[in-house]
Parts: C-alpha cells; sequence; structure tokens
C-alpha cells in the first residue's frame, strides 16, 4: 500500500460571510490568536507526515502564497534585534512541507478543487482538505485516519454529531446497520430528510479512482460540483467509503463571524499565558452588560 505524502488544501474560497474583513485578506489568513487559520490546518497535516501540500489558490490568494514562504528580510532584521525566537518560527514555517499552489479551474463546488490538483496526485492517495476547517484535537486527526488507511485500504472522511437544527447545513451520512461504511450521504437535507445527524466536514482520504468518478459526476445541488455526489456513486459502485467519527477532538468551522470567534476562544483557553486573564475578562463584560 502506499504511504499518503501529499495533501490538497482547498483555499480558493471568497469569504463573503466575513466581509470586509476579507475584502483584502484570504479567509484562511485570518488569525487564530497569532496564527493564521490555515498554519493550524499545515500544522495538522504535517503532524501526519505529509511532505507535500498542494494549494488550490485563486487570483486574490497571495497573502497565503507569501506566508509559506522564506521572508529573508524579516528575518534578517528579527535576528539583528535579538528576536530569535520569532525569527526561527518564520523560518520554521517555510520549511514544513514543500508547498505547491495551483490555480483553481472549472465549475463551481466544492469537487473542483480535486480535479485541479489531480494531475499532482497521479494513482496514489491523498488528503483532501478545506482550508476553513479547523480540527482541534490532541493527536492530529488527519494522522488518525491515515492510521486507519493504513490498517484497512478503504477512502473515508471525517464525521462529527451535530445538532438536528443544523443538519441543513452540512452533507449528512447515512451508515450502513452496525458498521462506519456510508450507504448514503446527502448534501444539507432538512430535518425531515436527514438520515442522521452525523455531519461530514472538510477531512477525508481520496484516491484515483475516486477522481474518475469525480471527473464524471454531473453539477448538482445549486448547479454545482459536489464531493458527497461522487461520494455516493463510489459508494453505489460496490465501493467502501469510511466515515471517521471524530472523538476526544472539536471540529471547528470558520467561515462565519460567530464560529469564527468560538474557533478562537477554543484555542485562546488552551494558552497558559492567556487563559488566566482572559476568563477574568470575559467574566468582567458579563457581569457589565447585566
Amino acid at each position: 500500500m502506499q504511504k499518503i505524502k501529499k495533501a490538497i488544501i482547498a483555499v480558493a474560497g471568497s469569504g463573503t460571510r466575513l466581509l470586509p474583513a476579507t475584502k483584502s485578506m484570504p479567509k484562511e489568513m485570518l488569525p487564530i490568536v497569532d496564527k493564521p487559520i490555515i498554519q493550524l490546518v499545515v500544522e495538522e497535516l504535517v503532524e501526519a507526515g505529509i511532505e507535500d501540500i498542494i494549494f488550490v489558490t485563486r487570483w486574490d490568494k497571495k497573502p497565503l502564497e507569501d506566508h509559506f514562504d522564506h521572508s529573508s528580510a524579516l528575518e534578517d532584521d528579527l535576528r539583528k534585534n535579538g528576536k530569535v525566537a520569532y525569527a526561527d518560527e518564520i523560518e520554521r514555517i517555510a520549511e514544513m512541507a514543500n508547498f505547491i499552489h495551483v490555480r483553481q479551474k472549472g465549475p463551481y463546488g466544492n469537487g473542483t478543487p480535486v480535479l485541479s490538483a489531480a494531475s499532482l496526485v497521479d494513482n496514489e492517495p491523498f488528503v483532501f482538505v478545506w482550508g476553513d476547517d479547523l480540527v482541534k484535537s490532541r493527536v492530529s486527526f488527519t494522522k488518525q485516519m491515515i492510521e486507519d488507511y493504513e490498517k484497512h485500504g478503504h477512502l473515508m472522511i471525517g464525521v462529527q454529531e451535530v445538532l438536528p437544527e443544523v443538519v441543513n447545513r452540512y452533507g449528512i451520512v447515512k451508515l450502513r446497520e452496525g458498521t462506519n461504511e456510508i450507504e448514503d450521504i446527502i448534501e444539507k437535507p432538512s430535518i425531515e430528510e436527514a438520515p442522521s445527524c452525523l455531519a461530514d466536514f472538510g477531512r477525508m482520504i481520496l484516491d484515483q479512482d475516486f477522481i474518475n468518478i469525480l471527473r464524471k459526476t454531473a453539477l448538482g445541488k445549486g448547479n454545482e460540483l459536489w464531493i458527497v455526489d461522487a461520494i455516493k456513486t463510489y459508494v453505489q459502485q460496490g465501493g467502501i467509503f469510511i466515515a471517521k467519527e471524530l472523538k476526544d477532538g472539536q471540529w471547528l468551522t470558520t467561515g462565519d463571524p460567530l464560529n469564527y470567534l468560538k474557533a478562537i476562544m477554543a484555542y485562546a483557553v488552551d494558552r497558559e499565558d492567556l487563559n488566566g486573564e482572559l476568563k477574568e475578562y470575559i467574566t468582567q463584560l458579563y457581569s457589565q452588560k447585566s
């Protein structure tokens, strides 16, 4: 079985729900305390052993590309001013992996980034990630998925249980009875249509067979190319696709103001240098409001 060493990260979205903050800044570059969202995603992948990271971008993502490049002038200036730890961190970011940037082409939809980078993952399994989805866990969730893949060899997607009232925001999976194998998956169903409360999120292991199916997948809801439609076809054709449930961790979306703030807080409270004063400040804020 081939080792998984490559990942595709979809970062071509516009971040409309976070305007005007995203007018001139990619949404994936918005900070979670002192690291951009996308850096946390990359660190999860690197912990899992990923060596080649392919960003599928668009015309306005240059700040993201620059973030993972060396900045010699900044590094030199920091070292001259005795800020060696900062300089080392800036250098480390550029050396974490081999970074490749591909412009997205094709129809709108969350399946298009895979096709845009398909030639770079020819005939090998790879990880596919949405660049604004964070998974906060003690052990890299991507690493957990890869370890499972190396045992059973089946494609998979991350899932987490959500409240019934929000199933219409996500792809919802139906499992074969008594297994973690996907029987069906529905994109943004109503509460009545939802087969469960297990929502998929942006962590997947895919391969060439899946790409071949995705290439033939018709545009679906909203005239978009949906990953879930290709998963349904893959399963209908006899393939086994695993739903890897997130346990002892937390999936954090960052695509809207409330969930972005929740993600910041989730990471901030884990920081020993921040959590004490932060808790005190929040308590003070709420006492002033009451």
